[in-house]
């Protein structure tokens, strides 16, 4: 991905009706869906290291948390899951329908709120590929996915990696929650998006003061195919990170 990064001084959250980047993401839509299934950031490094985090998803409810146009929604029914998929987007929404038709059920919901249409410990399985970034209240967030989720349920996102945010000078300090915006290309037309960066320690203790225990952190590393793709970027996967992925899961019985 190539971006123009710039800084942004944090803003009052409390005063934001809409959810962040949803308005990129309307943008954003057409062109995500032609090229994300085999654009190399996604197909040959965030994708890869998801899906390696993931069990067997055959007869288990899944929730697509942030679903964007339906890709991962499309593997987890090939392969047996049941799924739910939860967006904010329309546009993401409508790819997904186009995608999967009616084999999933699709709503339109603001996952930075509470997901009380869904309900308690019915799900096997919570993923949510990079999404979790727009989210600004972590604690909120990952309790209403740990109560949703069965006991020994477990939840696996990915995200914008921190030192990369703050190596590529996206962030203006990294151990500030602050937000960040770059301009995103290789989607048919440049598209400015606005996202949450902190460091990696809130991660961590969010996850866990959500009541979830950490099972693996992953730094993924490019797979050869994005060498063909991309292989100035490749070489630089291969040195610093750019994404990160964890697997989480709700103990109890």
């Amino acid at each position: 991905m190539t971006s123009d990064p710039k800084n942004r001084d944090e803003r009052d959250e409390r005063e934001r009706e809409r959810p962040l980047a949803l308005d990129a993401y309307e943008a954003l839509a057409d062109g995500y869906a032609k090229w994300a299934m085999t654009k190399a950031h996604n197909a040959y490094y965030e994708r890869p290291a998801m899906l390696s985090l993931l069990p067997d998803v055959d007869g288990l409810r899944v929730l697509d948390a942030g679903c964007g146009p339906g890709i991962y929604a499309e593997w987890l029914l090939d392969r047996g899951a049941d799924v739910v998929c939860v967006d904010a987007s329309p546009r993401m929404l409508a790819h997904t329908r186009d995608l999967v038709g009616d084999r999933a059920v699709v709503i339109e919901a603001d996952l930075g709120g509470p997901l009380d249409f869904l309900d308690d410990s019915d799900f096997d399985l919570v993923i949510a590929p990079l999404v979790i970034d727009y989210l600004s209240d972590w604690p909120a967030a990952f309790a209403e996915f740990y109560r949703v989720l069965k006991p020994g349920g477990r939840f696996v996102a990915s995200k914008e990696h921190p030192a990369s945010d703050y190596t590529q000078r996206l962030a203006s300090n990294y151990f500030k929650k602050h937000l960040i915006s770059a301009v995103w290309r290789g989607f048919d037309k440049p598209v400015e998006v606005t996202a949450w960066h902190r460091p990696l320690q809130d991660l961590i203790n969010s996850l866990a003061d959500a009541g979830f225990r950490i099972e693996r952190l992953v730094e993924p590393l490019p797979v050869p195919e994005f060498k063909e793709e991309d292989p100035d970027d490749y070489e630089k996967l291969l040195r610093w990170p750019g994404f990160l992925c964890v697997r989480a899961v709700k103990d109890g019985a």
